[in-house]
């Protein structure tokens, strides 16, 4: 394609374009069909111009045009109430129950894995001796030592706070690196399930699991889960780059990059749930039994929403990827 003879040809309706959006709202109405009828032109030459012979200059200022024209267009569109239920009644529930298939025996693994190292610490003490020294391991697991004391060492909103952020980013990292192939998910998951059982096997190595248990479980449970929904899905992300299935890769990709994106802000709302009951319940001065059953409690709802709200709406055809609307593809004009 001859880019100056197609500029010549074309400027003059991008120029007109230009002259009717700079009078949007006195429009007569064969103007208003004009513009739209320019809209579809700019957009088509824009596409034109990106695969056969790229400018940068001309495409920066069609760009911009066709941005200009479609907000004109389609009006510029504002959240909702009506978009807060639609994500939190259905898209992210669906995309969670979507990716159940990576995200629960992600879980069950992790746990084993945290378990099997829990065995293994509480069983050899010349583990435990390359963990800490003696002395430093009978404070960490005493009476009032240093893991009972950890979730009452700060103020409790200040605390729910850090230990909020801290998972949100987690799950965040997970979600995001999870187009490495899924290996950094593999190495954080490691790392989370390692701290998970040197806890464990120090503390049964000295007969105090209940105690571990009861303080870990209030919070964990919920907390834990939001993890395996992160990791999950960020394995999930991984294996799309390997194999898309019928859609193009880029295609498949940029869908699931959309949904894990909306399942990180809906997964940063259940770790703030987790985190308020680290900060306030797992320090309170309620019985074990309560704490560890409003832990039990909060994992409950969370499962029932996702298989209930989430595996309905997912049966009716819900992705948790964005409305096609709102998704940012160039318009395709024959």
């Amino acid at each position: 394609m001859d880019l100056d003879v197609f500029v010549s040809a074309h400027r003059p309706e991008w120029d007109r374009l230009d002259v009717l959006l700079g009078r949007r709202g006195r429009l007569t109405g064969a103007e208003a069909d004009e513009l739209v009828a320019l809209y579809q032109r700019t957009a088509t030459h824009l596409s034109l111009i990106r695969s056969s012979a790229p400018d940068p200059q001309l495409t920066g200022r069609l760009t911009q045009l066709v941005a200009r024209a479609r907000s004109a267009v389609t009006g510029t569109r504002r959240a909702s109430w009506r978009d807060v239920t639609r994500f939190l009644g259905r898209s992210f529930p669906a995309a969670v129950y979507r990716s159940r298939h990576w995200w629960v025996p992600t879980a069950f693994l992790s746990v084993a894995v945290a378990v099997l190292l829990g065995w293994w610490i509480g069983t050899h003490p010349e583990v435990q001796s390359s963990i800490a020294a003696p002395s430093r391991l009978r404070e960490l697991t005493r009476p009032g030592g240093d893991y009972e004391t950890y979730y009452s060492s700060h103020p409790a909103a200040s605390f729910a706070a850090q230990v909020w952020t801290n998972n949100a980013q987690a799950a965040a990292v997970c979600l995001v690196l999870g187009i490495f192939l899924g290996l950094p998910v593999l190495w954080i998951l490691f790392q989370n399930m390692l701290n998970l059982g040197v806890g464990l096997g120090l503390m049964s190595s000295v007969g105090r699991l209940d105690t571990f248990l009861g303080l870990v479980l209030p919070h964990g449970l919920l907390e834990l889960t939001a993890v395996f929904v992160a990791a999950g899905t960020g394995l999930r992300l991984g294996w799309t780059l390997i194999d898309p299935g019928p859609r193009t890769r880029r295609t498949a990709l940029a869908e699931e990059g959309r949904v894990a994106i909306g399942m990180a802000m809906g997964l940063a709302l259940v770790l703030l749930v987790s985190g308020a009951i680290e900060g306030f319940v797992t320090p309170s001065g309620l019985p074990t039994w309560a704490r560890i059953g409003a832990g039990i409690a909060v994992e409950l709802a969370f499962l029932a929403y996702v298989w209930g709200l989430g595996g309905r709406a997912a049966r009716a055809g819900e992705t948790g990827d964005l409305e096609a609307a709102e998704r940012s593809s160039a318009p395709r004009v024959a």
